[in-house]
């Protein structure tokens, strides 16, 4: 076996594992290895915070499907990080977490920047590797590595600080690829058995189908049935958007198409999603969830099966793999459904056209508080524009082939009824960890991986503010972005909660600030500032041609009404109750 040193087994494995760049902050824990990422052809992205750089990790990986990977000092460094592994958990991101540790002979002492760092992660990682010995350095970097595919999530690497030294021979370890099949012959036959007796079959098609790359089998599958396809919340690049059998995604503020379609199936194809209970939740005043549709579900995760809604066939595989499976099933097959394949399109389309004709209509919300801020809005300096508005302008002028993030956030989670895509891996979110300051960070990571993709940050105020700093990472390493910035002033999501719940009470909801495009100008991007509707369209076509041929980043600050949709939690909210006379009147 040859002869190296630890930090070189462990950059040899990074190499081994096609790794080309790591986001993070430099810090002397892991400086013997970083010294040599350069001459092994790894870029260290520095970042300004480390949440940032793990949040850029799980974008890289979700535009690319190969490993992102974050590092940061041993303690504070490192712990930066956790929110965003989270995120990144949620979205089944297979995210290396590297942490370098405190030197094994000062451990227990309370030393400087000492922590027990496996149990600040062990909750939100698929597999932890603790480096025991600097023998074994390459192999528990290996592992990391394939676990965080295998696993279909992220994993943690703990290396404590002194491992990095020495003079060891070891063999680097080759990476170990599944080859995930579609499933067992029995659940197979008992899908199609299902499928053939259908009336009304629906397609709900989710994450694991961006994943897997399995697109194109999940369109074929479709056309065979003739069926309504629905994209799982928040995976709204599942399915082609300009595909006649497309009819939007569920969940918060998603499609009513897709949701009064569903409601009409007696049999539902649950394609590579776990049905978080989130993503299933009434919307628009309909409880639209099929109660007595079966149900067969598809996933590459094996404990996601049933967890969430009662199945009729579980089938555990790869989402691609299974629908060539199933479509291979049908070909010779008779379906039940065959005889009314002309009734559904008719049905899709009505459906359809219907939504996009109140999409249309639907300019301000009808709400008496939002017909307050109509009022207010009018007397304002500037006539500040309705969200709606904005997002159906922005709709209209994004480019083909666009990667777009939201953050968390009222206006944001209003997107979700106006983003289109027509390929995958185009759509990123924070899912359902829910963090603010996501959407930034993770269009950097995004944009890493795909440089020759349009790549577009929507933010409220609040959720920018967080991360907005990483506007110089973009422009101090050649990353540009755009970002659009919500500016409503306010922390809108829960200030609904207080609209509806509270009688209007608003405690600490209010967010005045400067500029956001002055901000931006100031950490050297460019910066526009758009405070008329007819102006919000041409802006973000100008900020994403200077994306595209001149390389720079631009914040587009759009100046919005303090117009609210609905509540994210209206199912984990209640009208308050008092007991003591002094709160009496907070009712």
């Amino acid at each position: 076996m040859p002869r190296m040193t630890p930090s070189e087994a462990f950059v040899e494995t990074l190499v081994a594992q096609g790794v080309t760049e790591i986001y993070g902050i430099m810090g002397s824990a892991f400086m013997d290895a970083m010294d040599i990422f350069a001459p092994a052809g790894i870029r260290l992205i520095p970042v300004v915070h480390e949440q940032g750089a793990a949040h850029m990790a799980d974008g890289y990986y979700r535009a690319s499907g190969r490993h992102g990977v974050v590092i940061g000092q041993n303690g504070p460094g490192i712990s930066n990080c956790v929110t965003a592994i989270a995120a990144a958990y949620w979205a089944h991101s297979p995210v290396v977490m590297i942490t370098p540790e405190t030197g094994t002979m000062g451990m227990g002492l309370g030393g400087f920047q000492e922590a027990h760092q496996l149990p600040m992660f062990q909750e939100f990682v698929k597999y932890q590797g603790h480096v025991n010995n600097p023998n074994r350095m390459a192999e528990y970097t290996a592992r990391c590595f394939d676990r965080a595919m295998s696993e279909i999530g992220p994993t943690q690497l703990n290396i404590p600080r002194d491992y990095f030294y020495g003079d060891i021979d070891v063999e680097i370890p080759e990476p170990i690829v599944l080859d995930r099949g579609p499933g067992g012959e029995k659940s197979l036959n008992e899908a199609v058995d299902l499928l053939a007796t259908a009336k009304f079959p629906v397609l709900l098609s989710g994450g694991g189908v961006v994943q897997g790359d399995a697109v194109e089998q999940t369109i074929a599958l479709a056309e065979r049935l003739g069926c309504p396809v629905v994209n799982s919340y928040l995976h709204n690049d599942s399915f082609p958007a300009s595909h006649p059998q497309w009819c939007g995604p569920l969940g918060y503020q998603g499609s009513k198409a897709g949701m009064k379609l569903i409601s009409q199936a007696d049999v539902v194809i649950a394609l590579g999603s776990r049905l978080g209970p989130f993503g299933t939740l009434p919307q628009h005043g309909m409880d639209y969830w099929p109660k007595d549709a079966k149900i067969i579900q598809i996933d590459a995760d094996h404990k996601m099966l049933g967890l969430v809604k009662k199945i009729s066939v579980g089938i555990c595989g790869d989402a691609g793999a299974a629908a060539e499976a199933l479509l291979a099933r049908l070909s010779d097959r008779t379906l039940n459904c065959d005889g009314t394949r002309d009734e559904r399109a008719a049905n899709i389309k009505k459906e359809k056209d219907a939504w996009e004709k109140e999409l249309d209509a639907w300019v301000h919300e009808v709400d008496e508080f939002s017909q307050d801020m109509i009022a207010e809005a009018e007397q304002e300096e500037g006539n500040w524009m309705a969200p709606r508005q904005v997002l159906r302008e922005l709709e209209k002028a994004l480019p083909a082939d666009v990667m777009v993030s939201t953050d968390i956030g009222n206006i944001n989670a209003v997107a979700n009824s106006y983003l289109r895509f027509e390929r995958p891996r185009s759509f990123f979110a924070p899912m359902s960890w829910g963090n603010c300051g996501y959407s930034l960070p993770t269009m950097i990571g995004a944009k890493t991986a795909a440089q020759d993709r349009p790549a577009i940050a929507y933010a409220g105020d609040g959720a920018w503010a967080m991360s907005m700093t990483e506007i110089m990472t973009a422009v101090r390493h050649d990353i540009p972005v755009t970002g659009v910035v919500f500016h409503n002033r306010q922390w809108g999501a829960e200030k609904k909660n207080q609209v509806d719940f509270y009688g209007r009470r608003f405690v600490a909801g209010e967010l005045e600030s400067q500029s956001f495009a002055g901000m931006g100008r100031a950490m050297g991007a460019e910066g526009i500032t758009v405070d008329k509707l007819e102006d919000v369209g041409p802006a973000l076509k100008k900020a994403v041609d200077m994306q595209m041929n001149d390389r720079k980043t631009c914040v587009v600050e759009v100046m919005c009404n303090r117009e609210l949709g609905d509540p994210f939690r209206r199912d984990a909210l209640a009208k308050p109750i008092r007991h003591l006379d002094k709160y009496k009147d907070y009712v």
